[in-house]
Formats: C-alpha cells, sequence, structure tokens
C-alpha cells in the first residue's frame, strides 16, 4: 500500500509542479502586455527580448521631423534619411514616407512647388506620375515622382537625374498635398 500512495504523492506534485509553471507564464505574459500597453522599455518583441522597444526607438529617431525645417504648411525633404514630411498648418505631421534619391541632390533650402505633371516619362526613361517639381540643380530640373511600375529604384550615379521617387500611395497624396507654390524645405 506504501508503494501506491507514493506514487500517488509524485503524480500529484508534477501536477503541482505543472499547474505553478503555467500560472507563471500566465502571469509574466500578462504583465509583458501590460507593460507594452503602457508603453514601457520592458516590452518585449515576439521572440520575447526586448528589440521591440529598441526598434520602435530607432523608428521615431527615423520619422522624427528634423529640427529647423520651418513651419506652416510645407513639405520637408531630409537628403541625409531620404525622407519626406507632408505638414500641415499647425506643425501636426500628415504623412511621412521614405523615398529614393535622385542622383543630383537639391541644395539645402527653402524652394517653392514650380510645376506638375500628372504623367510623364522621367529623365531616367522610365513612366512616372503625380510629378511635383520644385528645384533646379545642375541644369537638372528635381522633383518627386512616382514609378507607373511602382519601381522604387536607387539611382544611377553615372546618369544626372532629377526624379526623387516614392510609393504610389505616397506620390498621390505628395500630388494631392503639394500644388503650386507650396513651399519645400529641404535639410541635411
Amino acid at each position: 500500500m506504501a508503494r501506491g500512495s507514493s506514487a500517488g504523492a509524485v503524480v500529484a506534485a508534477l501536477t503541482a509542479a505543472a499547474l505553478a509553471v503555467i500560472g507563471f507564464f500566465t502571469y509574466q505574459a500578462s504583465a509583458a502586455q501590460d507593460r507594452d500597453k503602457a508603453g514601457s522599455s520592458g516590452s518585449s518583441d515576439s521572440r520575447g527580448g526586448s528589440g521591440g522597444q529598441a526598434e520602435r526607438e530607432k523608428k521615431k529617431r527615423e520619422t522624427n521631423l528634423p529640427a529647423f525645417s520651418g513651419t506652416g504648411e510645407r513639405v520637408v525633404y531630409d537628403l541625409d534619411r531620404d525622407r519626406v514630411w507632408l505638414m500641415g498648418p499647425d506643425q501636426e505631421v500628415k504623412r511621412t514616407f521614405r523615398v529614393a534619391p535622385s542622383s543630383v541632390d537639391p541644395k539645402p533650402g527653402t524652394y517653392k512647388v514650380e510645376s506638375r505633371a500628372p504623367h510623364v516619362t522621367g529623365s531616367d526613361g522610365v513612366p512616372v506620375e503625380n510629378v511635383v517639381r520644385f528645384a533646379t540643380s545642375q541644369g537638372t530640373t528635381i522633383g518627386f515622382s512616382s514609378a507607373l511600375d511602382g519601381s522604387f529604384p536607387e539611382a544611377d550615379p553615372q546618369k544626372q537625374t532629377g526624379g526623387i521617387r516614392e510609393r504610389r500611395a505616397d506620390g498621390e497624396a505628395m500630388w494631392l498635398f503639394a500644388t503650386i507654390g507650396t513651399k519645400v524645405v529641404v535639410v541635411r
């Protein structure tokens, strides 16, 4: 009889240990969810590490509006980050997105949208849409555009091109936002 009761005690102990482990993991998952909702630095990514917070911080640094980029309604183009911000009149970011730079950069400064075209062939021979031109540098007209085929190419440094390429949805947003005379601030 002693043998049967010791086996039952082992089973009971193992069951209790398993329930304790399950309870601990449930508590950990709940606490991680609470930290994530609170925005704490202890939040974790899907692998259980703290990489999620690091990714959010990196994205925030990449998307923060550059200092000294002006005020009021404007397009801000950061040459170093290859990023654009569409800014409303009250300093609110309407949209921000990455772009593929042209091989000819505009000089940092303030410009105005000079011309627009719904469809043209870019200086690289690619059919583009939603063209918003704002500067000329080294004899090359510079502007934002989207390739009709959706491509997002790297600029060929051997060719002198002025097309700053956007993804099609971003190009549509730029087209609707940046009408003739809209301020464009280029920073580094």
